[in-house]
């Protein structure tokens, strides 16, 4: 059996492999990344925040992203009852990027190891962990095979996994736990947006909510094509009836909005559909590996933080897997662990307070708090990790303050 020596193997050839995949190979490490589709290859999580860019920028990717023209992303729009809630990247509290990108992510992620190929960094697609295991020292030996049902060991002195939806290791070594956020579902397509409007109106990313745990994501790409998706409880995606496109064409009358933009249009593929989503972990990391972007935690697509997260989770442990390789102490629990749960416990309470309708308040009530929605700008633009701003810092109780405020304003004007 063929066996192969390398300081990290990376687990995935997505944007989080890519990241953790360039840091490395810039600091001189050998490295392999197994990736078990062939690109490109269909994936969903298309629109991106501002945070990401930090990570492509330290990893010399944001040129090679910039050169295909991608629809360039400046915030965020929700609707409900005819209430609009614009967001501005560059009118937030944190200072950072004000832009980032929506994209397909068959060209986006092709782009990406495209890049890293050119650089000499070895990728090879259409390869499968069957098994790794790992030695009291961290070593690694991890099993792969091929697409011709060919089989070969890797021993690796550091394991990234960066598998995303496929959650490589904690399959392998049972660290998967519920999460703790509510059972969701969607289904979602892409199409051609032949009525798509000529001003700023066609390029925005749009979050329709019709009802309050229910919305349809509107992503236009700079290609022409659009994607769509409805997301909400698992009895909502349910309670409609037939094929998946007489499903998602009968919930698209649910957005006057969008309905005369979109009806009758032909969907590119037959939707997908995906239950109960949302994924956690025991811990993230062990002796001698790092769990990274969803293979770590996934969380809701509301505020679009799959592939920040998985951008900062991976540039995180490239550089702490760098240091460890150098023999130098890395405290994990606290540069890693607990760095990325506070991120996590941040963007999880927004899920949490959208769907119990508390942060919709604070969207949609009017006259807008201007302060409090630059704090809220900077959160929904990825920097959930910048306590200077309230609404990082105290997460946990200020949404529900300020939606209690609202309430008692709509009790005293309603009397």
């Amino acid at each position: 059996m063929i066996e192969e020596k390398v300081d990290v193997l990376i687990i995935g050839a997505g944007p989080s492999g890519c990241v953790a995949a360039a840091y490395l190979h810039k600091q001189g490490h050998t490295i392999q990344v197994v990736e078990k589709s062939k690109f490109p290859r269909f994936v969903i999580g298309e629109s991106l925040l501002p945070r990401c860019m930090d990570h492509f920028e330290a990893v010399d990717l944001l040129d090679c992203i910039k050169e295909k023209g991608f629809e360039v992303k400046k915030g965020a729009r929700f609707l409900k009852n005819n209430v609009v809630c614009n967001f501005d990247f560059s009118k937030k509290h944190t200072k950072g990027w004000d832009w980032t990108w929506q994209v397909p992510r068959d060209e986006f992620d092709k782009t990406l190891t495209d890049e890293l190929q050119k650089r000499g960094v070895p990728i090879s697609f259409e390869e499968e962990v069957t098994n790794v295991i790992f030695s009291d020292d961290g070593t690694s030996k991890t099993t792969i095979k091929n697409k011709n049902g060919q089989v070969k060991n890797i021993a690796a002195k550091f394991v990234i996994d960066s598998s995303g939806y496929g959650r490589v290791l904690p399959r392998l070594l049972g660290l998967d736990k519920p999460s703790a956020l509510p059972r969701h579902a969607s289904i979602f397509t892409h199409v051609t947006d032949l009525r798509r409007p000529p001003e700023e109106e066609g390029t925005l990313i749009t979050f329709d909510v019709v009802t309050d745990e229910a919305w349809l994501w509107v992503i236009p790409f700079s290609n022409g094509i659009t994607s769509l998706g409805y997301v909400g409880p698992s009895e909502f995606i349910d309670s409609y009836t037939g094929t998946p496109s007489e499903k998602l064409q009968q919930m698209l009358k649910l957005s006057t909005h969008y309905y005369d933009r979109f009806k009758d249009l032909k969907f590119k593929f037959p939707p997908i559909e995906i239950k109960n989503y949302s994924k956690s972990v025991t811990q993230l990391y062990g002796k001698g590996y790092a769990l990274t972007g969803n293979s770590a935690e996934f969380l809701d697509p509301v505020f679009s933080s799959g592939v920040t997260f998985a951008t900062e989770s991976a540039l995180r442990a490239a550089t702490l897997a760098s240091e460890e390789l150098n023999n130098n102490f890395v405290d994990w629990e606290q540069d890693y662990s607990e760095y990325i749960k506070e991120g996590v416990d941040v963007f999880a309470t927004y899920v949490k307070e959208w769907y119990t309708g508390n942060l919709q308040k604070l969207f949609f009530h009017r006259p807008e708090n201007q302060e409090i929605k630059k704090q809220i700008c900077a959160v929904l633009a990825g920097y959930v990790w910048d306590k200077s701003n309230p609404f990082v810092k105290n997460h946990h109780r200020l949404i529900k303050t300020v939606a209690h405020v609202i309430d008692l304003e709509n009790d005293d004007a309603s009397k």
